[in-house]
């Protein structure tokens, strides 16, 4: 099969740009280079581990071969061969039954590992969760969910690093971290993956909240108080590496660069752009001292399960497009209350425009916060110029995968340029 996987590049770079979690999906690739294949299961089907070097992004897939696709499987399929047919192997649950053994096994490439005490069983039944975003999720005999990461980068990744010091405090609002898919990349290791309990129960916070906004507006205080759990555990366990700032001009140059980055090329944000930067800049006299710490990095409502009769926070990945670095720098945790409000606004505007509900809950969930630490609406520009960050992160998120509603988040930069003024 490595012969025909090197045949596969032309294939690869048309089928990558309809892959949700691929980055660059307005594009096709220029380059898709096959940088290593690890064979994983031999005969029909047969599996294969692969990292791709795309336009110099590394990925991994997994690719099956089969001489014949039966028709579940034929929407999976990438390429025919003269071997048979190479497709997506997430999309086979009889090969991703076998994944974790196969890892676990592995002499050489990819390897499964254990957390310290955790007893894993390695040949439950696999499906594939049907929503992919920047990585691709399998449920295992409902008792766990596998979360393959698809941007492959070495160093300390925060999925990990963040469960592993946050069950270790005994934080009750994160699913149990059972195991981690690690390869060796560039003189180093790089995660593929996590293997963690699964909730079988539970449901998000967006299905929630767009389902019944009556029944969520109570749920948004109890989800205050578990982020700001969250945050008082992380500020605890990386505390001897949680800098105190005098100010956070830092921030404001952060904040100045990120929208350079994004708003190239989006006309729609030029009208507002001295009122952002405006906005931006006023964080610098912000009354300080601060104690900035590691932070969720990416938190909205799909990120926080209703489960048991409490909220679990999970994908403690960050912005998935961003170098590892940037993701694991200690934050303000404002950040991840900012993106909260957000998806609060997001959902306030899905279907018929509701702001009032927005407003309650947004109060609802700062109360909640305030209950365990400081209370959000303490530091009114420093929130007003987060919530507007991820706002324009999300106009560009929007402009390059769901057109249709680019209108909310480029909405919510008017309005809330409106209420800072």
């Amino acid at each position: 099969m490595t012969t025909a996987v090197d045949t596969l590049a032309g294939a690869l770079a048309r089928w990558l740009p309809a892959q949700r979690w691929y980055a660059a999906k307005d594009r096709e690739p220029r380059e898709v280079l096959v940088e290593r294949v690890t064979p994983l299961l031999d005969g029909d089907p047969a599996l294969r581990h692969v990292l791709l070097l795309v336009d110099g992004e590394r990925y991994q897939v997994l690719l099956g071969r089969r001489a014949a696709l039966p028709a579940a499987l034929a929407g999976a399929a990438i390429a025919d061969t003269p071997a048979g047919v190479v497709y997506a192997a997430t999309r086979d649950g009889e090969l991703m039954t076998r994944l974790l053994g196969r890892l676990r096994a592995a002499p050489r490439g990819p390897v499964f590992e254990p957390e310290p005490g955790a007893r894993v069983a390695l040949d439950l039944p696999a499906r594939v969760l049907p929503v992919e975003q920047s990585n691709t999720s399998l449920v295992l005999g409902d008792r766990y969910i596998l979360k393959l990461f698809r941007r492959v980068l070495p160093g300390p990744h925060p999925d990990v690093e963040l469960h592993r010091a946050l069950r270790a405090a005994g934080t009750p609002h994160v699913a149990r971290l059972l195991g981690a898919l690690t390869v060796e990349v560039d003189g180093g290791r790089a995660a593929l993956g996590v293997l963690q309990e699964f909730l079988p129960d539970a449901r998000d916070g967006w299905a929630l909240a767009t389902a019944d906004r009556t029944a969520f507006a109570p749920e948004a205080a109890a989800l205050g108080r578990a982020v700001a759990t969250v945050h008082g555990a992380l500020a605890d366990a990386f505390g001897p590496r949680n800098p105190a700032v005098p100010d956070l001009s830092d921030t404001a140059d952060r904040l100045h660069r990120r929208f350079s980055a994004l708003a190239g090329g989006i006309p729609e944000l030029a009208p507002f752009e001295p009122a952002l930067r405006a906005a931006f800049d006023r964080v610098r006299t912000a009354p300080g001292p601060f104690t900035l710490q590691r932070v969720h990095g990416d938190l909205h409502l799909g990120q926080a399960l209703r489960s048991g009769g409490g909220w679990t926070i999970i994908d403690f990945e960050g912005e998935p497009g961003q170098p590892l670095a940037e993701r694991n720098a200690p934050r303000h945790p404002l950040q991840d209350v900012a993106t909260m409000l957000r998806s609060f606004d997001y959902a306030a505007h899905h279907g018929t425009a509701d702001p009032d509900w927005a407003r309650r809950v947004r109060d609802a969930f700062c109360d909640g916060y305030a209950g365990v630490l400081a209370d959000p609406r303490d530091q009114p520009a420093l929130l007003h110029a987060l919530e507007l960050d991820k706002a324009v992160y999300e106009v560009a998120y929007e402009r390059a995968n769901r057109p249709d509603w680019t209108a909310i988040p480029l909405g919510a930069v008017s309005r809330l340029l409106g209420a800072g003024s």
